[in-house]
């Protein structure tokens, strides 16, 4: 069972998105983008879906939260910080691509993190690549292929760690990738993702990205 009650949901629908807050989510939301009634969470986003402001993408993707529901940002040299998932991707679009997490920025429209699956149709496997600013201002970033042939329908899992000291590593598909990021990141408040963000927004109702995600936790351990 996964436990919903540090996080909030933005659904591709409505104008502006609508946001499911913590308290909604516990007492067992569910609609077609979003469901936790068997214990995992399934998540869909057509490429047709609204999006969010200063986004061109449409997402249904969870946003870490206070457990009373306020957003919650965190200071990574506060706390040794971790989102850790298992996750079976069922569907992408045209693209190939969407986010599965990402350690995001507050008051940014550029996260720190993106964890992508990238479908690549002539082998029909995926690979799993991180794409990483090293500093707050980096405005292109790394791009690193964490794993490869991942297929459609395979669970595997991942996991996103930066410690105290601004130590940031990356784990999926049973491969792993380490860096440090720049200090100048320690006074930017930052948050975890969690979802399926299309990264695509065009074609007909039915094209999207759909995962289920059979295992979803966060933790902030004051060493």
């Amino acid at each position: 069972m996964i436990d919903l009650a540090t996080w909030n949901l933005s659904i591709p629908e409505g104008a502006p998105p609508a946001t499911i807050q913590t308290s909604q989510l516990v007492q067992g939301f569910k609609s077609q983008y979003f469901n936790s009634e068997t214990g995992t969470v399934f998540f869909w986003a057509p490429v047709t879906g609204a999006t969010t402001a200063n986004a061109i993408y449409p997402r249904s993707e969870l946003r870490e939260t206070n457990s009373d529901g306020t957003l919650r940002n965190w200071l990574y040299p506060s706390a040794d910080n971790t989102l850790r998932a298992t996750v079976t991707v069922n569907q992408v679009p045209s693209t190939g691509k969407i986010v599965i997490g990402q350690i995001h920025t507050k008051d940014s429209t550029s996260p720190m993190v993106k964890l992508e699956y990238q479908y690549k149709t002539y082998s029909s496997t995926g690979n799993i690549v991180a794409k990483v600013r090293m500093r707050p201002d980096d405005e292109t970033g790394q791009v690193i292929t964490i794993a490869t042939g991942v297929t459609l329908n395979r669970s595997f899992s991942y996991m996103i760690h930066l410690s105290p000291k601004g130590a940031l590593g990356i784990t999926a598909a049973g491969y792993n990738w380490r860096t440090t990021v720049d200090p100048s990141w320690k006074v930017k408040p930052l948050y975890f993702k969690a979802g399926v963000y299309v990264q695509d927004n065009t074609g007909y109702v039915t094209e999207g990205g759909k995962v289920t995600f059979s295992l979803l936790e966060i933790k902030h351990t004051t060493l």
